[in-house]
């Protein structure tokens, strides 16, 4: 039987569909489809793809019933309309798909097993670190496979609401005036520019107990406009980036001194700071992190709760497919010749991160091209862009962090041992988030290995083909869209 695992009806509204065998059919985003950011409800496009095959079991990322009691212990009032699985799946699904059987999984639990099921370890640590679940907001599990395959989860220990990382980092998100559960990434990246002079007073106000992991206020209710008056957005985000950055740490030692496993998993919304991703390899010998470790992932983590058995990974390209080889040529001309160019072939990427399929791509050498690319996405100047390079060939431009020998899904930042030669992915305080390439036969391995030797350069600059505020090019009618409104080419 197919089953159709579902994140939907808070936010990042996401299906997954893994076969009796394991292997993921597709995995892929509302947002993609609807056009609309971070949509919470499932849209028919991506209804459609779902139906293509025939899912007889629904699997559901959490449980509702739970996280209501959450939410009317924290005075947001009970929603009679999503008390129920089966409620959240009629509004959802609108009786287009009638399982046999429906399932519903702990939320944190859902997001250990996305990230477990899908590693190459037969037995490790996991952590979870997220805004909030039901009740969880960082929990520490040890998994393993018996001896019939069957994935096991022991919880070894758990924080729980209002003491949250994720709402913390959220909450100043929207201090600074960004979107809270979108734009947490960009409070990463604002935060290199900023001055660390208010991180003592930020510490103070924030941490109660570090070894426990409890904070002294609910940061469910925003951050007190009132707290570091006078300070900049930088210097608040970078004070914050340190305060959250030795809170993790705290997990990781806490997690490692359980004495699991030396193989780490990590998942949650918080497992997409890169910045403090670099920290793992000094806790953990060997870490995996699945591509799309938030919410969304978790459409994955609830399927393969309901298989039970180790799932499949070959690749984050799971979704929506534009048919036809991987355009290299025609990317390179451009690339020779304009020095950009959108490319939009094969699966989409599952996950908040263009790894070749949905990107934007540029020569990384000049220094006005992050200018060029920054002004074609509208978004900030202080935005940092990523390199994707040939894997063997990383170490010689990169100080790769301990645990990150390689990083093929742009997971942790790496300090740029040559800054000059490729300024436009060189972010302004030395580093880089790092995607690499193996030898996998891949359109993009082939396009790297051409670029370096026409140019001598091993590298390219990737960001996501979209545009501020936008979802990423999903079909071949968004990719053209985007090349007659803002005049880049996009090779399919």
């Amino acid at each position: 039987m197919n089953i159709l695992g579902i994140s939907a009806g808070f936010h990042d509204a996401a299906a997954t569909v893994i076969s009796h065998k394991g292997e993921i059919l597709f995995a892929g985003h509302s947002e993609r489809y609807s056009k609309k950011k971070n949509d919470e409800n499932f849209c028919q496009g991506l209804l459609d793809e779902v139906l293509e095959y025939g899912p007889e079991i629904v699997a559901y990322y959490e449980r509702p019933w739970a996280k209501q009691a959450r939410q009317w212990y924290a005075g947001q009032g009970i929603d009679w309309d999503k008390l129920t699985t089966q409620q959240i799946l009629k509004k959802q699904l609108g009786g287009q798909i009638e399982p046999e059987r429906v399932l519903s999984f702990n939320h944190h639990l859902s997001h250990a097993a996305a990230g477990f099921q899908t590693s190459p370890f037969e037995h490790a640590t996991v952590v979870v670190v997220d805004a909030i679940g039901e009740w969880d907001t960082i929990s520490i599990w040890g998994a393993t496979y018996d001896r019939t395959g069957c994935a096991r989860y022991k919880r070894l220990w758990r924080q729980i609401y209002p003491h949250s990382i994720g709402l913390f980092y959220s909450a100043v998100t929207e201090r600074i005036g960004l979107h809270p559960l979108d734009e947490e990434y960009i409070t990463m990246g604002m935060a290199a520019w900023g001055r660390n002079t208010w991180y003592h007073d930020m510490r103070e106000h924030v941490i109660a107990d570090e070894r426990d992991l409890e904070l002294r206020h609910n940061f469910h209710t925003g951050m007190s406009e009132d707290f570091l008056v006078g300070a900049s957005n930088e210097n608040i985000a970078a004070a914050a980036q340190l305060v959250a950055e030795d809170l993790i740490r705290q997990v990781m030692i806490r997690a490692r001194n359980m004495g699991f496993s030396t193989n780490l998993v990590y998942m949650g919304g918080v497992a997409l700071n890169c910045t403090a991703n670099r920290m793992l390899g000094d806790y953990f010998a060997n870490i995996w992190i699945m591509p799309c470790p938030g919410d969304a992932g978790s459409s994955l983590g609830a399927a393969a709760l309901a298989h039970g058995h180790r799932i499949n990974w070959h690749n984050a390209f799971l979704g929506h497919d534009i048919p036809g080889p991987y355009p290299v040529n025609g990317i390179l001309d451009r690339l020779l010749t304009e020095r950009i160019v959108g490319v939009a072939s094969g699966r989409a990427e599952f996950g908040p991160r263009a790894l070749g399929n949905r990107s934007l791509l540029a020569d990384p050498r000049g220094s006005e091209i992050k200018e060029k690319v920054n002004a074609i996405k509208r978004r900030q100047q202080f935005r940092p862009f990523a390199p994707v390079i040939l894997a063997e060939v990383v170490h010689d431009y990169f100080d790769m962090p301990a645990g990150w020998h390689h990083s093929p899904y742009m997971q942790s930042v790496a300090r740029c041992r040559q800054p000059d030669l490729t300024p436009a992915i060189c972010h302004i305080d030395g580093t880089s988030r790092v995607q690499t390439v193996a030898r996998d036969g891949s359109g993009m391995r082939e396009l790297l290995e051409k670029w370096y030797v026409l140019t001598g350069c091993p590298m390219l600059l990737n960001t996501s083909l979209n545009i501020r505020g936008e979802p990423m090019v999903n079909d071949r009618a968004d990719a053209d869209r985007f090349q007659q409104l803002y005049g880049v080419t996009v090779c399919s």
